[in-house]
């Protein structure tokens, strides 16, 4: 039989703030991180949401000495520290990284590979300050690496390769990133719109997040998420758009539920993936309906922290965790008249809701889709 695995505690660097707390007010509060950034020179702004630089080094001042990392690691080590801080670091313990692009700004003023380009250099820089004992694991697989970084710590815990895991995810905007979407014509003219009749795009954003997971529990815990189950399946359709039936993520939830025992009538949430796009959002809402998820309140955070690439995942997982501790389902932001051809129960408003059983859902380039179900106990 397969050991319980938990979710016991988390942390976030946002656009937002710099903690669970503050992000929790600002939501409720429906303030976003999105607004118009010059992000690549003689090139107009772009809807983007962004950490203040100013104000993360100074964060980063208050608790490091150290100042040789990159802007991208100093937001790691910021997320990271209060769950090492409270949590024992073991021989059995994981170190697990979850990011697309790495340092990717690295590369715009050399001609030289820096060694922080590389991913799993950078995953043992911090893993070294820190003192993890194992070799880190990086997950890098597109949009969905923050939710799949769960699973791969939950699976490796139940096999008994670790004892428990510290999970971090992040990505910071930059000139590359934005560039590639832009080619794309991906990228929202305003502040996104999640499943919305008018929406236009997707709007890009940085953040780094962390869970601590474990299949130790004491009774010191002030909460605990079950990792019920969790699935990925790619649907191999094409380099950068979804499956128009959904067959990837349907079969990723399908999978999911099917292991946490748990049927459409008992999810009470679902953290959707809601990138704005025009496809994204018709397969996601196609695969809801195809899992009979259709009444299932749902949100997208996208319209407060934008498209974090490999953060987004854990970042959500963390806020709908957060609502089901608080009993307040939050609304997905901008969004006005359904503009997809099958039904969604999408949050207009701030509401009390009894949160028990959670989906949280991810897709992404190259047909890539995952999900897990969550469980507050």
């Amino acid at each position: 039989m397969n050991r319980e695995i938990y979710i016991t505690d988390y942390n976030c660097v946002t656009p937002l703030g710099f903690d669970v707390e503050s992000n929790w007010k600002a939501l409720l509060e429906g303030k976003s991180g999105v607004a118009l950034h010059q992000i690549i020179d003689n090139h107009e702004a772009f809807f983007v949401s962004k950490i203040d630089s100013e104000k993360l080094e100074e964060e980063f001042n208050k608790h490091f000495n150290n100042q040789n990392f990159t802007r991208l690691e100093k937001m790691f080590l910021l997320s990271l520290k209060p769950l090492v801080e409270r949590h024992q670091i073991s021989d059995d313990t994981a170190f697990i990284l979850s990011t697309t692009k790495g340092n990717i700004s690295l590369l715009k003023n050399e001609n030289t590979l820096p060694e922080g380009i590389y991913l799993s250099k950078s995953a043992q820089k911090l893993a070294d300050f820190f003192g993890f004992k194992t070799k880190p694991i990086v997950v890098s697989n597109a949009c969905v690496s923050g939710v799949m970084a769960i699973s791969v710590a939950k699976n490796m815990i139940q096999t008994g390769k670790y004892k428990d895991a510290f999970v971090v995810a992040g990505d910071e905007i930059s000139e590359f990133v934005i560039s590639g979407f832009n080619s794309f014509q991906a990228i929202g003219i305003e502040p996104c719109k999640p499943y919305d009749k008018n929406r236009n795009g997707i709007n890009l954003g940085e953040a780094t997040a962390s869970v601590y997971i474990t299949s130790e529990l004491n009774e010191n815990k002030e909460f605990k998420f079950k990792v019920l189950g969790d699935s990925a399946i790619n649907d191999a359709n094409h380099i950068s758009g979804p499956s128009r039936t959904g067959d990837g993520l349907f079969a990723s939830i399908q999978n999911a539920m099917k292991e946490a025992k748990v049927s459409a009538d008992r999810i009470d949430f679902i953290s959707a993936h809601g990138t704005a796009t025009l496809y994204n959002d018709e397969m996601e809402a196609i695969a809801f309906n195809r899992m009979d998820l259709q009444n299932v309140p749902l949100n997208s955070m996208k319209g407060y922290y934008g498209h974090c690439l490999g953060a987004s995942g854990l970042l959500e997982s963390i806020i709908s965790m957060e609502s089901a501790l608080k009993n307040i389902l939050i609304p997905s932001k901008n969004f006005e008249e359904l503009g997809v051809s099958q039904d969604l129960n999408i949050i207009k408003e701030n509401q009390s809701a009894e949160i028990k059983y959670i989906l949280k859902t991810a897709s992404g380039f190259g047909g890539c889709n995952a999900a897990i179900v969550l469980e507050k106990c």
